[in-house]
């Protein structure tokens, strides 16, 4: 327990304390002057000893804290009371992703660039069309797999759409969920599915929705995979190639923002520690370890973002925003090691938090 609590602490410590930085670095800032080899800046930053302690000490902490979570798995009531009321929402996630996907495609077609900030284009009305029919949840999957298409065509043209990932998992996740509720694809499938009503003998695509939907369900239960890991490859890539690939462009924002007045560390130390944090919540999330507590990390550090860096452009990030919220409310899903260990500890007969107190009683 004392282990898991370290860990959990020091990875908290470790995304507030980043928290500003982590935005779309593109967005935000055009300068890429200063240190470009980053090899040399790394070791630059390390070789500070005030850095080198902060850095291995968090990274014993938090390796510390890991094996001790995973050798403990202790059981809190609180958490599973969490778990079973998050489980109560899974009927409103297609909703949730819907918004998500259908305001910052709204925002886009309004704006004048495609998918991300970073690429200018002029088919406004593609985009508007995307993204109202999403928020009306009409045509649903369909029209996900339209804008799918979409980006894919626009990234083989424009590498820079690689800043605007998230959509592939979360149009994805819309195509094998559908519309969901309140939807107006539940509204008319309702009606036509009705005896005796008129829409019902004019409605073109209610049985093939229906087939479809059918063909879908058995995929539907990766859903959380898919929206997990690629939040997870958002995270890494993130980190990875925009900040500790590109520590100038980074450092740029830290100067403009004067974020070290926030967190009063060198600025080297924010740009690598900001690159790390991202790195080791994707990596979390693609192995679906601490799932829900990464997922809500992550919306943290999203919000906070909104006051430290102003100007960044927030509808893009709504995306994100929805990610996580939706990672966060149906957990890790199949494939992931917290089902590896809930499985575990169902094997060996580990009591639930209601028959511990029975027995107790």
């Amino acid at each position: 327990m004392s282990g898991a609590l370290a860990f959990c602490g020091a990875l908290c410590w470790a995304v507030l304390a980043s928290g500003p930085a982590r935005a779309h670095v593109r967005y935000v800032a055009e300068d890429n002057s200063g240190p470009t080899n980053p090899i040399d800046f790394a070791v630059q930053v390390l070789s500070e000893p005030a850095n080198a302690v902060l850095f291995g000490g968090f990274a014993i902490i938090g390796t510390v804290g890991l094996l001790g979570f995973v050798w403990a798995r202790p059981t809190i009531p609180d958490i599973e009371v969490l778990r079973a009321t998050l489980a109560e929402y899974d009927d409103l996630v297609p909703w949730m992703l819907r918004l998500s996907m259908g305001l910052p495609l709204v925002g886009a077609g309004f704006a004048g660039y495609y998918f991300s900030p970073a690429v200018e284009s002029q088919p406004r009305l593609l985009l508007l069309g995307f993204g109202f029919l999403l928020l009306f949840g009409l045509a649903t999957r369909a029209v996900a797999a339209a804008a799918l298409v979409a980006y894919f065509v626009g990234l083989a043209r424009s590498p820079e759409l690689l800043l605007a990932m998230e959509y592939i998992p979360g149009l994805l996740a819309v195509v094998l969920l559908g519309g969901g509720r309140p939807s107006a694809d539940h509204m008319l499938g309702a009606v036509a599915s009705a005896s005796g009503t008129y829409y019902g003998r004019i409605d073109p695509v209610n049985r093939i929705a229906r087939r479809f939907g059918a063909q879908m369900r058995p995929y539907a239960r990766y859903a959380p995979t898919v929206i997990r890991v690629g939040l997870g490859v958002v995270f890494v890539y993130l980190g990875l190639v925009e900040k500790l690939l590109r520590p100038g462009r980074t450092l740029s924002v830290v100067a403009k923002y004067d974020l070290t007045a926030v967190i009063p560390v060198d600025p080297g130390a924010w740009v690598l520690g900001a690159g790390l944090a991202e790195i080791a919540l994707g990596t979390l999330l693609i192995a679906g370890l601490l799932t829900r507590g990464v997922a809500a990390a992550a919306f943290v550090v999203f919000t906070l973002t909104l006051f430290g860096i102003p100007d960044d452009p927030i509808l893009a990030h709504i995306t994100m925003f929805g990610l996580a919220s939706a990672v966060f409310t149906m957990g890790s899903g199949p494939l992931a090691l917290d089902r590896l260990l809930s499985d575990a500890d169902s094997g060996t007969g580990r009591p639930a938090p209601s028959e511990q107190d029975l027995a107790d009683d």
